[in-house]
């Protein structure tokens, strides 16, 4: 359990705070290309770690986010006209470039050099991968961009991108990502065999170990297989919240979950195109549990129009299907999003860790929050985060596999030697 400091530590993402400082350290993702379409088009409202902002995409097609209140009388710039390279204020004319520079300043007279002496705030924006990124942090600490493992791809803009909006603070999905013991009970479908069987599927994730790495951390969860042997689901966690959760992909899918506020937070999902040569590899234990395609409804992962909400959301019980419950699957709900997004939510909107209770299948949980509260700690007494200089620590891989190999820091050792070679080829 955390004290309510350290939960207020974790959770709380507004400019001035610890963990608010350190997020803002990092490139982070925030729109997506359908967002801001071409040059010149409507300008839309935006919220990140607690800042209301508005991004639009100028004349010349480059992005950009500035704060949301005219810098004049304070009018929103939401309703500003895009144009000629800038974003101009309807109140009083006053228009700003991408950078903030006051370009025109119509009501002053022509000889006034006022304009060059009002700036509004903006933060650096640019189109990478198939996202539109946004960084918040000091000027002089500008790092280069991150090379996730698709961001290194030469199709990288072909990647699909899906995002939306959830109701709570990130921490509690991001929590859900690197918690291999719950996809037992979440994810089950009765169709499972050891089910049928009579076998008790919640006990098959038996083993459960960490190593922190430069890039983050790797939660590997294992159990016994066929023959002697282990099966290992290994999830790479790459700060500050991007989790690739072992699958049947190399291709660099992945999620982050970015505080839009501390009571909400956007999911995004990566899925680059399948790798040419990847194999088709699957863990015949888990045939049957991961059901997210197994029922194809438009509302699982539809979105209310005109909103980032989910059709399934809390205000209808995610339309929760009781039947379904007792005939098909654990939750009465399709898809491994709408179940994580259900419980994730139903701890209310910033859970109180002073009164839970973890165990041992809980050991990525508590090192993913001491690593982000003890890297808060290190920024607030001037030690800024090393990875954000490094780009290629990003570049990541998880893993799934069955091995004679049951010691995890041998087999994570196997796994990245042969991993970073592959990459060394390629480049």
């Amino acid at each position: 359990m955390l004290t309510k400091a350290d939960n207020d530590l974790l959770c709380r993402t507004d400019a001035g705070t610890p963990m608010g400082e350190f997020f803002r350290r990092f490139w982070l993702p925030a729109l997506i290309p359908s967002e801001l379409p071409h040059a010149d088009c409507d300008p839309i409202r935006f919220r990140i770690l607690g800042e209301d902002l508005i991004a639009f995409r100028d004349t010349n097609g480059k992005p950009g986010f500035i704060q949301n209140n005219c810098p004049h009388r304070g009018a929103s710039l939401f309703f500003g006209r895009n144009e000629e390279a800038g974003l101009r204020c309807v109140y009083h004319g006053w228009k700003f470039d991408v950078d903030g520079n006051c370009v025109d300043m119509p009501n002053e007279p022509a000889e006034s050099d006022f304009k060059h002496k009002v700036k509004a705030q903006t933060y650096p924006a640019v189109d990478y991968a198939g996202l539109t990124w946004i960084y918040m942090g000091p000027p002089q600490k500008q790092p280069p961009l991150p090379e996730y493992q698709w961001c290194a791809r030469p199709d990288r803009d072909q990647t699909t991108i899906s995002k939306w909006m959830q109701d709570s603070n990130y921490a509690q999905a991001l929590e859900g990502n690197i918690d291999s013991s719950h996809v037992g009970f979440l994810h089950k479908t009765f169709s499972h065999p050891t089910f049928r069987s009579g076998g008790r599927l919640e006990n098959t994730q038996q083993v459960t170990a960490t190593r922190e790495t430069d890039f983050g951390f790797v939660y590997g969860a294992r159990r016994n297989a066929p023959e002697g042997d282990f099966y290992w689901r290994v999830t790479t966690y790459a700060l500050p919240t991007f989790t690739q959760i072992a699958s049947q992909s190399r291709a660099g899918n992945g999620i982050f979950v970015i505080p839009r506020d501390d009571e909400t937070h956007w999911w995004f999902t990566v899925r680059p195109p399948a790798l040419p040569d990847e194999p088709q590899r699957r863990d015949p234990g888990f045939a049957g549990i991961l059901d997210g395609s197994a029922i194809a409804d438009p509302a699982t992962l539809g979105l209310i129009p005109g909103t980032w909400r989910r059709v399934r959301n809390k205000d209808n019980d995610y339309m929760i299907d009781r039947q379904m419950q007792r005939t098909y699957n654990y939750t009465g709900l399709p898809g491994n999003r709408a179940q994580d997004q259900a419980v994730t939510e139903s701890m209310g909107a910033i859970f109180d860790r002073s009164t839970e209770h973890l165990g041992a299948a809980d050991t990525a949980i508590i090192v993913m929050r001491r690593l982000l509260m003890r890297m808060a700690g290190r920024l607030q007494d001037g030690n800024e985060p090393e990875i954000v200089n490094h780009p290629e620590w990003f570049h990541t891989q998880p893993m799934d596999l069955t091995s004679e190999e049951g010691d995890f820091q041998r087999l994570w050792d196997q796994h990245e030697r042969a991993f970073k070679a592959s990459v060394a080829a390629q480049r």
